[in-house]
Formats: structure tokens, sequence, C-alpha cells
């Protein structure tokens, strides 16, 4: 234990919790890693037989967890001391190296927020994740941390997203574009006029406005939205896939000569579900505080979780916070907008 790296874990958040995060967890015994699981005790035990016996983990206890319909007011008062917030706490002491919760995404935001704080000359954190497409991949952000946004937070994204294309992608001439209704300048509402201005003079790769479908595409390293749309976007394509997955499943189960062509297409079908299956994406940062704070998504299964779970292990792995930090110190942070 004293050699290995050490993740801290929301056990209660989400809404599969806490089998969804003890089944995820269970992929990595011969990991070098040991799970800081924050919960409650006598909830996780009932479940504890999911965890192989040579698991490192220890667990944690508090009989607060955060819960969807907790307000802002709650948060303050009980929060640091959920599973949620314990965890946090975790990293901001450096009993963790990061942490990994699938609740509520915007109380996650917040406490992080509280508890981290940010870095210097950014406002608020964005989600951001790495979206697979035709041509290549996108690191899309905010999905979700931020409903509302000004100029200022949509620049910040953008910087942000840059820094850490730069490094996911190993390339300096990194292209940035803002998730529009249409691609024409006329096109968009005042938040997007505007920033796309700002962002015309501070990004030599600044491509302008893309529309939903230009995400799929992988023709640009970033692209970058409020946390409203951007969630709405994520939410559709997940479902899309899941959509997709179970009408294939039901029509080569229909008859037999359909079952038949999914034997002979099982490798073909089994590509594409390792392309579509939204589990396998499962991991997002929040770009812009001072640790390394993962979010999974709400709804996911052990398979999602466990690969939050990898997609931490790799942040950690490539150094990626140290280096964004790096990034961001040599990028633009410093401007004004005046709105």
């Amino acid at each position: 234990m004293s050699n290995k790296k050490i993740i801290a874990i929301d056990g209660m958040g989400g809404d599969n919790a806490p089998i969804a995060v003890l089944q995820g967890l269970s992929q990595f015994v011969s990991s070098d890693y040991h799970f800081c699981i924050y919960g409650d005790k006598d909830v996780l035990r009932q479940h504890i037989g999911l965890l192989p016996k040579n698991l490192s983990y220890e667990i944690f206890h508090t009989d607060v967890a955060i819960t969807s319909e907790m307000s802002v007011m709650s948060l303050l008062k009980h929060g640091k001391n959920s599973s949620m917030g314990l965890a946090i706490q975790a990293v901001s002491s450096g009993d963790a190296l990061a942490v990994v919760s699938s609740g509520n995404t915007g109380l996650y935001m917040a406490l992080s927020k509280i508890v981290l704080g940010t870095i210097e000359g950014i406002d608020r954190p964005a989600i951001a994740s790495i979206i697979p497409g035709k041509n290549g991949k996108t690191v899309c952000l905010d999905l979700g941390a931020n409903a509302e946004c000004s100029v200022k937070n949509l620049i910040d994204f953008a910087i942000m997203g840059e820094a850490l294309a730069r490094i996911v992608f190993a390339k300096e001439d990194v292209s940035i574009a803002l998730l529009n209704i249409g691609s024409e300048n006329v096109k968009g509402n005042r938040l997007v006029k505007e920033s796309s201005e700002f962002l015309k003079n501070l990004f030599a790769n600044y491509v302008g406005f893309v529309e939903g479908d230009d995400i799929s595409k992988g023709n640009v390293d970033v692209i970058v939205s409020d946390g409203f749309t951007g969630n709405v976007f994520l939410k559709t394509m997940e479902g899309t896939a899941k959509y997709i997955i179970s009408e294939l499943k039901d029509t080569f189960a229909s008859s037999f000569l359909s079952k038949l062509g999914a034997l002979l297409s099982l490798p073909a079908l089994s590509k594409l579900k390792a392309k579509m299956d939204p589990r396998l994406y499962n991991g997002a940062i929040l770009l812009g505080l001072k640790g390394i704070v993962v979010k999974s998504h709400g709804g996911t299964d052990g398979i999602g979780f466990a690969h939050a779970v990898k997609f931490t292990m790799n942040v950690l792995k490539e150094n990626m916070f140290v280096r964004i930090n790096e990034q961001l110190e040599k990028s633009k942070l410093h401007y004004e907008v005046k709105e």
C-alpha cells in the first residue's frame, strides 16, 4: 500500500451507487492504486462482496450523502461532511492524488470549487471530455458544470481546452471552435457572437462556429460551449448511441435468419459496439481547479465507472494536471473582457 497511488472515491454518488462504484473498482485488483472509498459503512458492507479480497482499498464512514434535491444552503452546511465532500478534501489535504464521483454535477462542481479553489485567472471550472469522431477525437467543454456563462467564461474554457488538447493530442497547432446553431457568422445569440470576436484575436487557429453534427466528425480539436448546451449534446449523443445498439439487438433477434446474419456479422458488430458504447468513454475532468477532479456519468453502471477510473489513472500517468497548469501559465489568461 505504501508504494501505491491513492484515488479518493465517492462511494455514494450516482443513480446506481454504491453497486456501480464497487463493481467498477473491482476491475483494478492488479493496479498500482489504492482506493479510499467514502460513504456509509453499513450500506457499503451490504455489497462488499463485489470487491475482490486482494483489491487495495479502505472505507471511510460518513452517513451524509449529496442528493440531487439538496439546496445550495444544505450543501454549504453539510456538503463537506458528505461522501463527496470528504473525497474532495482528501485531494485538498494531499491524502489522495485525485477524486472520482458520479454524484450531482452542479453540486460536485460547487463543492470542488469551495474546497480546492480555482487556478488564478479562472472564474469557473469546466467539465471537459474527449469525444470520439469519424476523423479524430475532440476535446469538448463545458459539458454541464455551468448552465449559464459569460463571455469571459467561454474564453477561459477555450484557453483550458487548448491546453488540454495540446497535451492529449501532442500537437501545438490546436484548432478551436464555438458550438452554435449554424456556422454562419450572423447566426447565434449575443454570447457566442461576442465570444467569437474575442477568440478571433486570441487564437490563430480559431475556426469559428460549428454545429452539433460537426462534433461527431472529429475535424476540430476543441469545441467550446456553455454547460447547458454541452450537457444536452452529451446526453443526446449517449442516448442515441444506446438507442441504436438496442435497436440492432432487437432487429437481429427478430428471426432465425436475422440471428444467422448477426452471427456472421459478429466481428463487425463488436467493433461498432466498442465505438458507440458511451460507457467506454465515461470520465470527464473538471478543468480550472487546484486538483484533479473527475466526473463519472450519474447513471452509469460498473463498466462505465471502471472507465472513469481508468481515465483518472491516465490523467495521473500523463502528469496532466501539472502540464495543463504549465500550458495555462504560457496562455492568454491575462486578457480583459468588458461586457
